[in-house]
């Protein structure tokens, strides 16, 4: 399966709180699922919900992973 097929239920019943992670880094990369809405940029209708589920689910997982340390 493609993320962008993963995604589409998964913003037709939670739009503005979907995070979307990416797996298997060093670290995890939670963003938001939203886009970035240039045709709505700076008119003042853009909801930052998914922006802030994914800082909210970043520092969730920063507490509870123990810091990288650098290969020697």
């Amino acid at each position: 399966m493609y993320h962008d097929q993963a995604l589409i239920p998964i913003k037709t019943l939670a739009f503005e709180r979907a995070v979307n992670v990416t797996l298997g880094l060093r670290s995890c990369a939670p963003r938001p699922t939203t886009g970035t809405a240039f045709d709505i940029a700076g008119t003042g209708k853009a909801d930052p919900s998914s922006l802030v589920a994914a800082l909210a689910l970043a520092a969730r997982l920063a507490a509870h992973t123990p810091a990288l340390v650098p290969a020697k």
